[in-house]
């Protein structure tokens, strides 16, 4: 072997060499992009939420504005039938001048654990309950203007209830059912566009619940 195909063989890659590891990316630092608030001006306030705006310093020393909906946080129910049907309701939602189909949810009370909040939204719009709700978590539903969070329960051993259970005053919903297909096609016509019930399908589609 001569000296250059000697070089050229000891500088060659292994064929089977691992590929480096991809470098993490860099985040900058939390604390960097706070946004601190100087002062605040109520607008308009009820007992689930509250509307201000509110002066605040940026991070590089300027000054803005935010406008903030203080929202108390509210749940929402993935309840299926034993026939593997989601339970789904039929409102009319007067913001966007439309009926909806939602699952099963509603905004919780002055100091009521969520859970409970959930159980009672539950039997209230569907008249269905279930054996025991487990949280899946939750999710920032606009964080662009406001804290509101929505919790997120999975209802198991759903069943009907025995009795009528009245819905809030002033609330008037349908109840409907979906199997997987139906509730897909309707994401898919943009029947269902409500975030917290794409949740819900998706949900159960990936965890192969459904």
């Amino acid at each position: 072997m001569s000296e250059i195909e000697e070089k050229e063989a000891n500088t060659s890659e292994p064929e089977n060499q691992s590929e480096a590891p991809t470098p993490e990316p860099k985040m900058q630092s939390v604390s960097t992009l706070e946004e601190k608030k100087l002062s605040s001006t109520e607008y308009y306030r009820n007992p689930f939420l509250h509307i201000h705006e509110d002066e605040v310093s940026l991070p590089d020393g300027s000054e803005s504005k935010r406008i903030v909906v203080t929202h108390i946080g509210a749940v929402n129910v993935i309840a299926l039938t034993e026939e593997k049907e989601l339970l789904l309701v039929r409102q009319y939602r007067y913001p966007l001048g439309v009926e909806t189909i939602e699952t099963p949810a509603g905004k919780l009370e002055p100091d009521e654990e969520p859970i409970i909040t959930a159980k009672r939204e539950l039997e209230e719009e569907t008249g269905y309950t279930c054996e025991s709700l487990e949280l899946l978590g939750k999710y920032a539903s606009a964080p662009g203007f406001t804290n509101e969070t929505v919790h997120q329960f999975l209802a198991s051993s759903v069943t009907s209830l025995t009795t009528t259970v009245e819905n809030d005053e002033g609330e008037f919903t349908e109840l409907l059912t979906a199997t997987k297909d139906q509730a897909h096609a309707m994401i898919a016509s943009g029947e269902i566009f409500d975030l917290k019930t794409v949740y819900a399908i998706q949900y159960l589609t990936l965890a192969g619940l459904w």
